[in-house]
Formats: C-alpha cells, sequence, structure tokens
C-alpha cells in the first residue's frame, strides 16, 4: 500500500471511531483517578500511574499506583475517571 493510501486508511478508521473510543485509544500514559464503591459509599480510591487496563476473561481492573507504584487489582463497583494532563 502506498503511503497516502495508508493514511486515507487510517482517516477512514478514525473517522468511524466514536467519541468515547478516540478518549479511551488515546488515554495511555494519562493518570486516572479509580475510585471502588461498597453498598453506595466510597471505600477507597487510588490515582493510576497511567492507563487502567482490564483482562477479557475478568470483570475487574489493574493498574500501578502513582503514590506506591503497587499493582492494584480490583473488581466490583469501580468507577473510572481520566484525569487531564
Amino acid at each position: 500500500m502506498t503511503k497516502p493510501l495508508i493514511v486515507l486508511a487510517l482517516l477512514a478508521t478514525l473517522a468511524g471511531c466514536t467519541d468515547a473510543r478516540r478518549a479511551k485509544a488515546g488515554g495511555y500514559g494519562d493518570q486516572h483517578k479509580v475510585e471502588l464503591y461498597s453498598g453506595g459509599m466510597k471505600v477507597r480510591e487510588w490515582t493510576s500511574s497511567g492507563k487502567v487496563l482490564s483482562e477479557e476473561a475478568s470483570d475487574g481492573y489493574f493498574f500501578s499506583d502513582a503514590e506506591t507504584g503497587a499493582l492494584v487489582e480490583v473488581s466490583g463497583d469501580v468507577v473510572i475517571t481520566r484525569l487531564d494532563g
């Protein structure tokens, strides 16, 4: 494929994406606030050092905690908010 055709194919693909998909793809490297709720009350909160990921065969998420550098794995009522960089 020639360079102009590759660029055209990429633009067509991006044009077909929703705003949410573009935001999700663009979130790599950005910090996220991760809040864990139980019974409607927030019980824990972290800031990730980068993207929060989910595994295909799991209902949970994992990320590196910005404060401690530790791997954190959570599941349940989780709210993930991308922080402005």
